[in-house]
């Protein structure tokens, strides 16, 4: 027969494992719940990643557009007509248009203090250094977009694409092209472009 110090023993080293076997279960419940964490936000990450490799451009214009709209939460208020928002929202349209037509822009609202144009965009199209002009129009019920290109603003554009070319390194080959973005109610967005639209003049 065994002492009672023997039992107390075998008492003790049993409530002893009993309590690292509780201490691995809880150890283990912390761990899954912790997984259970980290695998979507993994998985997570992974997506956001696959969506860069696969469309950058259209991620960061989500983006854009959902800062753009936590933006018209704020208090602040925006004074700007209403036909130079839908001017800026028009250049926003065509520049990721352009660059999923294979455009590398550089320069976004270039001015110069000689001219009171602008160049709305800027870039490459393969090795064609391109001065686009982005029009936008909320109705097809009057002139096209493009055609207030006019010739005074074409000598306009003219003047600040000679003052970028002097900036620039070489003697790039360039064209004027023209893109027209249209809003219309109950419409999807329509954008037309017209490449080589006019010479430097």
């Amino acid at each position: 027969m065994k002492s009672a110090s023997a039992w107390w023993k075998k008492d003790s080293s049993l409530a002893a494992l009993q309590a690292q076997a509780a201490n691995q279960r809880r150890d283990t419940r912390i761990i899954s719940s912790s997984d259970m964490i980290r695998v979507p936000l993994q998985w997570f990450a992974a997506y956001i990643m696959a969506l860069f490799k696969a469309r950058p451009g259209r991620l960061t214009q989500l983006i854009l557009r959902g800062l753009d709209s936590a933006a018209t939460l704020l208090p602040r208020k925006d004074t700007a007509p209403e036909h130079l928002r839908t001017g800026r929202r028009g250049e926003e349209e065509a520049y990721f248009y352009l660059r999923r037509q294979g455009y590398v822009i550089i320069a976004r609202n270039y001015r110069s203090p000689r001219s009171r144009s602008e160049l709305d965009l800027v870039g490459w199209d393969g090795d064609m250094l391109c001065f686009i002009e982005v029009k936008t129009r909320t109705t097809r019920s009057f002139e096209p977009a493009e055609v207030a290109v006019d010739p005074e603003k074409q000598r306009d554009l003219s003047r600040v694409a000679r003052e970028f070319l002097r900036r620039l390194k070489g003697d790039p080959a360039f064209r004027f092209d023209i893109i027209s973005v249209y809003f219309e109610a109950g419409k999807e967005t329509s954008i037309e472009l017209f490449r080589n639209a006019f010479p430097l003049s």
